[in-house]
């Protein structure tokens, strides 16, 4: 089993008589790519902030490899790497000199150490150029190898794939989950783009002011809502909405020309096909709704924003 990387427990952050952060917990674990997902306010920020260090928690506790924040802070944050958005390095040097130079800001961090994250990174034919000749994807996978130097157990990164194109996206995210996998570490990220958060990422934790919603893996996240879905191309629809009608009663049913949305679950799909065939309705598709991770996102958010209902 995976060890716990890092550990979040009933973390909390006040502002005065604001809560930017609402007693949240969740753990990541070795070889993991954790996605942190909400909208701007609902507190992704200040925990990332708490948990590396920078702002103090009300309440709550960090744990990282064993090691509290409150007891042993030094101890637990050299466990710790990251960039935040675009790394900025020293464009006039070159991306060895860069790595020297942050290397000399840990202890026992040598040649042999530059020269394995730099393979890692995949840098190994452009280390000795200018980083000014750099592009932004490797520039900021110059960043991680300068992230990684200390051989970390968890790497956060705001928004890792901010201004890179396409191709440099696609890049981006299979380094990523190979250096999780190969170097055995946790990985925090911080991201708005949720199709790609969607491809990358192991598990998912939704947060909306300052409350974590949901943590799911990816594969499940989107088999956890109220409604599923199931869509079929019939050639009788209403006489299949009403068979479907008395066998299921489903919640809700939508007939638009020859295709029904039946919002039931998707284990029903054999069995509906199979009572619309043996009344003589051809079916012709009949397909899961699978939602996307942004689908799951709005829906998980726009929960969290309705008023509490009134009493009458």
């Amino acid at each position: 089993m995976s060890k716990v990387v890092l550990r979040v427990k009933n973390l909390t952050k006040k502002f005065g008589n604001r809560i930017a952060v609402d007693n949240i917990s969740f753990d990541i674990f070795e070889g993991e790519i954790f996605g942190f997902l909400g909208p701007n306010g609902a507190g992704k920020t200040t925990a990332i902030r708490m948990i590396t260090g920078l702002a103090k928690p009300n309440s709550g506790n960090v744990i990282i490899c064993g090691k509290s924040l409150k007891t042993h802070f030094e101890k637990a944050i050299l466990n710790v790497g990251g960039i935040i958005e675009n790394p900025e390095m020293y464009k006039n040097l070159s991306g060895l000199e860069n790595l020297k130079y942050f290397a000399g800001l840990y202890k026992g961090v040598g040649k042999d150490r530059i020269e394995e994250v730099t393979r890692i990174v995949g840098l190994s034919d452009r280390i000795n150029d200018k980083v000014k000749t750099y592009s932004l994807g490797m520039k900021q996978r110059l960043g991680i190898a300068q992230a990684l130097l200390h051989r970390p157990k968890l790497l956060i990164l705001d928004e890792p794939t901010n201004g890179l194109d396409p191709t440099g996206i696609i890049e981006m995210r299979r380094f990523l989950k190979q250096t999780a996998i190969n170097e055995g570490i946790g990985i925090l990220i911080s991201s708005h783009n949720l199709s790609e958060m969607e491809l990358m990422c192991d598990t998912v934790g939704i947060i909306s002011a300052g409350r974590i919603e949901k943590i799911r893996a990816i594969d499940q996240l989107k088999k956890y809502n109220d409604n599923q879905q199931v869509y079929l191309k019939v050639n009788f629809p209403n006489y299949a909405g009403k068979l479907i009608i008395g066998k299921f009663n489903p919640e809700k049913i939508t007939i638009i020309k020859n295709t029904l949305t039946v919002n039931i679950s998707h284990d029903k799909i054999p069995d509906i096909t199979s009572l619309l065939v043996s009344n003589g309705i051809a079916v012709y598709s009949a397909n899961a709704v699978v939602k996307t991770l942004e689908d799951v996102f709005l829906e998980t958010i726009n929960k969290r924003a309705l008023p509490a209902p009134k009493d009458i």
